[in-house]
């Protein structure tokens, strides 16, 4: 265990964890080691810290003691060079053992689009009752602005540790100007990890901090500092937790905008992919989105609506997100529909005819499956009376969720196999699928 600060002066406790962190003698802690958590412990590992995973589900720390691995675009060498450094566990007790605890669990909705913070508030329960002096706390989860200062620290200070909010400059912050007397550090720093994607590595993606008090902002770009290529400072937890709903609202929005003129194109004969290669020649002012089967993966289907739900606490309806929503939403019908008039076209009904569906990853050649758009397009075809089949090289088997229990398993994908559907729907367009 690291040596505890004598005092709890702001100064104190973070010159302290400075000084460790620039050491490597910082013991690092990550909850959750999903999509999110893993790629973050393992980069903390690699950048020579001990690192502590935490995590509820047993099989996964299991395997990961083991050095497997569980994600697909995580390879188990990559734990295995890790070896020395990284190990997790189930015993949340092991909390008072680290410096920094990360916090990176998810943040769902309900069946109404309320926000989720079960996870975040059991977490945050679990540290509470471990939590040391000197410690600092992060919460990665995306999330509505005011978690961070209005959940999650209440809860923390059940400990009888305190932690006061107070405004700081994030241009002119300096550890000379630290005068808050803080027993532990509290701040937000979103996620903004990209399964599957080869472009952007997790250290290369710059971090946006935002602390609950000078102290805890400092400490937090402090520890990312040491793992990060760049970090950003900005000048509440509330700010840090806003940025990262506007980025994942933006897409939301423009994948709505682009879904919807998909349709209007569809019906005016004009390609929607041709046009959106041509807009995409100006240099200036436009970013290209592309029209899909409806929105997947963890922030872009979900973050909106914590935003939406947030602003109507101040009396204000956000109709861009709604409407965004209900056009995203609506897209896996289209696909349906869709399918339905090319089976007519060859005088065949959908009722009782075999259709294969193709991926139910949310996006290609990733082993992820939340919120994926396909398994809606399944239930739908189900319930038109379809009888339908999936094909996923990462998903053998679907297992049960909170919203699908489909019982389905993956069938082999040959010729003699294809020649038996009435119709082959390629949802996820993964690129062992050979059109």
């Amino acid at each position: 265990m690291s040596e505890e600060p004598q005092a709890n002066n702001g100064q104190e406790l973070l010159a302290g964890l400075i000084s460790r962190l620039e050491s490597r003698h910082a013991r690092v802690g990550v909850i959750g080691l999903g999509y999110v958590g893993l790629p973050l412990a393992l980069l903390f590992a690699r950048r020579g810290f001990t690192v502590l995973g935490f995590d509820v589900d047993p099989a996964k720390v299991d395997a990961l003691n083991r050095r497997e691995t569980y994600i697909h675009h995580i390879p188990a060498v990559s734990i295995r060079e890790q070896a020395e450094r990284f190990s997790a566990t189930t015993d949340f007790a092991r909390l008072t053992t680290v410096d920094a605890c990360l916090i990176c669990v998810p943040t769902p909705v309900t069946e109404y689009r309320d926000p989720d913070l079960s996870f975040v508030r059991q977490t945050a329960e679990e540290i509470s009752a471990h939590l040391r002096r000197g410690q600092l706390v992060v919460l990665e989860s995306t999330t509505y602005p005011g978690t961070t200062d209005g959940d999650v620290l209440p809860i923390l200070e059940r400990s009888g540790l305190r932690c006061p909010v107070q405004a700081y400059d994030a241009v002119t912050v300096s550890p000379e100007r630290c005068r808050v007397e803080t027993d532990f550090l509290l701040a937000f720093s979103p996620e903004r990890e990209d399964p599957g994607n080869k472009n952007f590595l997790t250290h290369q993606i710059p971090k946006v901090v935002g602390g609950v008090n000078a102290p805890s902002a400092l400490a937090a770009r402090a520890l990312y500092a040491a793992a990060f290529d760049k970090t950003i400072l900005v000048g509440s937890s509330r700010v840090a937790e806003m940025a990262k709903i506007l980025e994942n609202t933006y897409r939301a929005v423009n994948i709505a905008l682009i879904n919807e003129l998909k349709l209007l194109c569809l019906r005016m004969g004009i390609d929607i992919w041709e046009v959106i290669d041509a807009a995409k020649t100006k240099p200036f002012g436009f970013t290209p989105f592309y029209p899909g089967p409806g929105l997947g993966g963890h922030c872009i289907p979900i973050d909106p609506f914590y935003l939406s739900w947030k602003a109507r606490e101040y009396e204000l309806t956000t109709r861009f997100i709604e409407l965004a929503g209900e056009i995203n939403a609506s897209m896996p019908g289209h696909v349906v529909e869709s399918v339905s008039e090319a089976l007519n076209r060859r005088h065949q009904c959908l009722q009782d005819s075999r259709i294969l569906v193709l991926g139910v990853a949310y996006k290609k050649d990733i082993d992820d499956l939340r919120e994926s758009p396909s398994l809606r397009v399944i239930e739908l075809l189900i319930e038109r009376g379809a009888r339908v089949d999936y094909n996923d090289p990462y998903f053998p088997r679907l297992h049960k969720m909170r919203r699908y229990d489909l019982g389905l398993v993956s069938v082999a994908l040959t010729a003699e196999a294809l020649a038996e559907y009435a119709a082959v729907v390629i949802v996820t367009d993964h690129s062992s699928y050979d059109y």
